[in-house]
């Protein structure tokens, strides 16, 4: 990865008290700060170099360059929404091509194009079927915009890298060990092959998520002693069967329930705040010990809540949360400790001394001063773009693959009531590929939802 401590390509504070209140500031940042208190006494002792870290450019939009274009697999909601933000994103990119299982996706995706950005996608751009991935891939394409159910996340991403194509894969980016492993190997393929890889993430793209980071690495909160994290919200989506409907197109249609398409939503959706703290602590999970249930699911084989317990490699802890039930307090949001303070993202991203004075705020209202540009869906692409026509490639897959296999730890303590380990489970054969996936008829016996510990 490049090595930056430039967030903007303009700089400014909201007052010079700040640097006094919260200590060190990186250097060069367009910080959108405000000071609340005069909590931060002393010198604060960097947790990180300022240059040691990735900090992403971020302005409104790419800079002009050569030509990308890009090609679609996954062409539902989210494949829809990464289209136009790629779009967005820069002048001078186009997307030449679509892939899906499903041909009413892929027509429906072709038909916003056309009538949003007047890109008129060819009958013979637009494929359909398991392998509609290589046909994209093997279309005159730059980019791989993944955004299929997340089990075909990662052979999709091998067979591009193989390719020779840059990548955006939506998160998670895989569902088991076995997926885990392939794209750790993708991954450092693709740093092999100078290509830029950048991932679904997208708060490592948004302005509050990235100042709060910095304030961390500049010592603000001291050495972090622990966490935080949480995705609790009403139920998600699902579909109805429909008569017409083959055992794989109602499961993929309404893929979000399924463990095997989508991971569970530990793995699906609470994956970003447990990225969150191990981006913010550069550590992994050593193991985990945790426990969930269904209580309220309409359809699929999955849990709706999850509780775990995560101790990192230096020793300190993580509690994860995670529900999907309606009517229940919701909150979605990261909680970091440190000996010197804490930091929340819940209700505004905050920092707090030890007796609960906010010394640091991320100004939101500055931000939407300074840039036009604040969705952090366009300002991935903004950046994975850059990094393509600078040359200076990105690769996030390697470090989203740490997340995604502690979401899948805690995911497999739950469903066996059992404690999992980083190398157990990295080394593990657990693989989610059902044994006779095809696009008709399948046994649908063995997706049952889980059930831990011993029955008496």
């Amino acid at each position: 990865m490049k090595k930056e401590n430039n967030l903007t390509r303009r700089s400014f504070l909201k007052t010079s008290a700040v640097a006094g209140a919260v200590g060190i500031i990186g250097t060069g940042s367009a910080g959108f700060l405000s000071s609340c208190s005069s909590g931060g006494k002393g010198k604060n002792i960097p947790l990180r170099e300022p240059g040691t870290y990735y900090i992403p450019e971020l302005p409104d939009l790419a800079a002009d360059g050569k030509e990308i274009k890009a090609g679609v697999v996954g062409c539902g909601g989210r494949g829809s929404g990464a289209a136009i933000n790629f779009l967005n994103a820069a002048n001078g990119v186009t997307i030449v091509a679509l892939g899906d299982v499903f041909q009413d996706r892929v027509d429906s995706l072709g038909d916003r194009l056309k009538s949003e950005k007047n890109i008129d996608i060819p009958a013979d751009k637009r494929f359909v079927g398991l392998d509609a991935y290589k046909q994209v891939i093997d279309s005159d394409i730059d980019i791989l915009i993944d955004a299929t159910p997340p089990f075909f996340r990662a052979e999709h991403f091998k067979y591009a890298v193989e390719k020779n194509k840059h990548c955006f894969l939506e998160k998670p980016i895989c569902v088991d060990a076995v997926g885990y492993r392939t794209i750790v190997a993708a991954a450092k393929q693709a740093q092999a092959k100078n290509l830029s890889v950048v991932t679904g993430t997208q708060r490592h793209h948004q302005r509050s998520y990235v100042e709060s980071y910095k304030q961390i690495m500049n010592g603000v909160i001291g050495e972090i002693t622990g966490g935080a994290v949480y995705w609790n919200q009403s139920m998600l989506w699902y579909r109805d069967r429909q008569p017409s409907w083959s055992d794989f197109e109602f499961m993929v249609r309404d893929w979000v329930n399924w463990k095997w398409l989508s991971g569970d939503h530990i793995v699906e959706q609470h994956v970003h705040n447990i990225d969150v703290f191990t981006w913010f602590t550069g550590l992994k999970p050593v193991h985990a010990v945790g426990f969930g249930s269904r209580q309220r699911r309409v359809t699929g084989d999955q849990y709706d809540n999850f509780s775990i317990d995560f101790t990192m490699e230096n020793g300190i802890h993580l509690h994860s949360m995670s529900r999907q039930i309606d009517g229940c307090t919701n909150n979605v949001s990261e909680f970091i400790q440190g000996t010197k303070g804490s930091w929340s993202s819940n209700g505004g991203h905050v920092i707090r001394d030890l007796a609960g004075n906010v010394i640091w705020e991320y100004d939101g209202e500055a931000e939407k001063t300074e840039f036009t540009q604040t969705d952090p869906y366009t300002l991935e692409h903004v950046n994975l773009i850059n990094c393509i026509r600078d040359n200076k490639p990105i690769e996030q897959a390697s470090e989203t693959a740490v997340s995604n296999m502690a979401a899948i730890m805690g995911r497999e303590s739950a469903y066996t009531g059992q404690a999992t380990t980083w190398d157990a489970m990295t080394a593990s054969a657990l693989d989610y590929t059902p044994v006779d996936m095809n696009i008709g008829k399948m046994d649908m016996s063995g997706f049952t939802v889980p059930v831990p510990g011993s029955a008496k």
